[in-house]
């Protein structure tokens, strides 16, 4: 089903509720996940009808529950700016390959709706279902399904070959590291969606990952590698490059100091944050793409070269 126009204009926003969340007040839980509203401005939205838990109306004080669905329908709210010029660099009738800004929302997320790389595509193609997706402060390449039966044959088959990634980082790194171990959630920060690397299997919920770096230069005070996926979770280069002491430059959430991430949110970072950062944004960015096109069966590569050098002072 093609997304009508009515969808691309009005946002509508879906949490459920996990473990982590059940046994809070609404109130609460808005405040410390979305932080870009304070509290009195959370109590005004939810006052006007704006936000429901499980399709019925909600206050301030509802005490959410395991798997409740918390929806939030905003009007046309003013979104921070981004970068909105992709360039489509493969197009046929089935899908594109899309390099992606580096300050640029993939999906609708916090303030950001038409702000958004699939708002821009919906609007221009219809209906569009990312194969692959980057955070949104990674550039570079990603491949995006025009029909569900295209996406429906990447869900089903293991077509992406290979996935290299550019990437910058703190310290002078070895001249190649293949990192295998385990990817799991970073107990020990602040920000919920932090993860850890290590070698060692932990006694805690974890995935298997696996990242070869190899180094592309160093100048003795940053390095820049090319970092081969072999697996594909959540965060894998950045978690596994933080948890190795070299974090990438420009990151706030793995890099120097995770509070920079927190700062970000509520639009809060200093001019020595920024200093300490190096970077606007996270040096990383999806280089090469080889994947087998889910319908006519050749093999497809693609490559888009990004350096970060010149701009780390």
């Amino acid at each position: 089903m093609k997304h009508t126009p009515e969808s691309l204009q009005r946002r509508k926003v879906r949490s459920t509720v996990d473990w982590s969340s059940a046994g809070q007040i609404l109130i609460n839980f808005l405040c410390s996940r979305f932080p870009y509203r304070d509290r009195n401005g959370w109590i005004s939205v939810i006052e006007n009808g704006e936000i429901s838990i499980n399709g019925k109306n909600a206050l301030p004080e509802s005490i959410l529950a395991m798997h409740d669905i918390i929806e939030y329908q905003p009007g046309d709210l003013p979104e921070p700016p981004a970068d909105m010029d992709y360039e489509i660099v493969f197009e046929d009738d089935d899908l594109m390959v899309i390099d992606k800004p580096g300050n640029l929302c993939v999906h609708p997320a916090g303030p950001f709706f038409k702000h958004t790389l699939w708002h821009m595509l919906c609007s221009k193609y219809g209906d569009i279902h990312f194969i692959n997706r980057l955070d949104r402060e990674t550039s570079g390449l990603m491949i995006a399904a025009k029909n569900k039966q295209t996406a429906s044959i990447f869900a089903k088959k293991d077509l992406i070959l290979k996935k290299v990634y550019t990437v910058m980082v703190y310290g002078v790194f070895p001249e190649t590291l293949r990192a295998s171990g385990f990817i799991y959630k970073d107990y020990n920060s602040a920000v919920r969606k932090k993860r850890s690397f290590s070698t060692v299997q932990p006694e805690v919920p974890s995935e298997s990952a696996e990242t070869l770096f190899e180094l592309i230069s160093s100048d003795g005070v940053y390095s820049t590698l090319r970092a081969t996926l072999f697996t594909g979770r959540m965060h894998q280069i950045r978690a596994t490059l933080c948890s190795l002491g070299y974090p990438v430059v420009g990151d706030k959430l793995y890099g120097p100091d995770e509070s920079l991430y927190l700062k970000q949110k509520t639009e809060s970072l200093t001019e020595d944050d920024k200093k300490l950062l190096v970077l606007p944004r996270q040096a990383l960015h999806s280089s090469e793409l080889h994947f087998i096109h889910p319908l006519t069966g050749v093999t497809l590569f693609f490559q888009v070269k990004k350096s970060f050098a010149k701009k780390a002072k």
